[in-house]
């Protein structure tokens, strides 16, 4: 046990909607009397997918002493709250199951497409196998090998990039999941072009309070003109969506939004202004 960052809830301002118990993947969240509880510290990854699904902001992350995130405990205690014929996110990406592509929360779907592998933990990290292209390896050779890189700044990674750099100001502005660019083929021709650039990782990066004062001073200082945040359709990539969205509500300013959602096979699967 350490200190590290989960999921806290207070119940005074809690309703017992639940809108937040399919927004954790690990099933960490549930309606205990009438209200929702962090049901055991391990099964909470502290990643936050759930605080934007709250309608009454009533999750936070909190660094306390906590047992660590277990994978195998999670995959034990899916098994047990819900039926073997009911598909958990996790099972979702597993099994490859396909549902409704759309605009809503990160968590309504799971497109695991191909043979998965056995084993628990988040869906991030679940290994996927996928078929070709239609027309082959030369085929996609042939569509991209003259395509030209559309990156027109360094750095990019949000660590790194000057909140106030010139290719920022009144800039339309991408804040991409680390993920996305490779998951696309067509990233940089229908998504990167013409806009400034920030990757990120809201799993694997520290220092996320950094990333929320950088998106502030670029919506109030270098005073962008909109904001897009491309994520994948993981559970943990909502919380890059969060950091934005809480950056746009601290700022003085205010700026459009996007939030567009690219499923594992790299294709558009909602977009929404948040």
């Amino acid at each position: 046990m350490g200190a590290r960052s989960i999921v806290k809830i207070d119940e005074d301002l809690c309703t017992g909607c639940g809108d937040c118990v399919p927004a954790c993947a690990e099933g960490a969240i549930q309606i205990v009397d009438g209200v929702a509880r962090l049901v055991a510290d391990n099964l909470c990854d502290g990643l936050g997918a759930c605080l934007g699904d709250c309608p009454e902001n009533a999750i936070t992350i909190e660094e306390r002493d906590a047992d660590e995130f277990d994978e195998l405990a999670v995959q034990e205690h899916l098994e047990k709250i819900a039926p073997a014929d009911v598909e958990t996110p996790l099972r979702q990406v597993a099994g490859g199951t396909a549902a409704g592509h759309g605009a809503g929360p990160l968590h309504a779907h799971g497109h695991g497409h191909g043979p998965g592998h056995g084993g628990g933990g988040c869906p991030s990290a679940r290994v996927l196998s996928f078929d070709a292209p239609a027309g082959g390896d030369a085929a996609g050779e042939a569509a991209t090998s003259a395509q030209p890189s559309e990156l027109r700044q360094w750095p990019i990674q949000l660590h790194l990039v000057p909140p106030t750099a010139p290719y920022f100001e009144g800039a339309d502005v991408l804040l991409a999941a680390d993920c996305v660019a490779f998951a696309m083929g067509n990233f940089h021709r229908d998504h990167l072009k013409g806009n400034a650039l920030a990757v990120a990782c809201p799993k694997l990066d520290q220092g996320q309070e950094i990333y929320l004062q950088k998106l502030v001073s670029m919506i109030d200082d270098a005073k962008i003109n909109t904001l897009t945040v491309m994520v994948m359709e993981v559970p943990c990539c909502a919380g890059l969506v969060g950091l934005a969205k809480e950056a746009a509500e601290r700022a003085g300013r205010k700026v459009p939004v996007k939030q567009t959602v690219i499923d594992l096979r790299g294709e558009v699967v909602g977009e929404q202004w948040l």
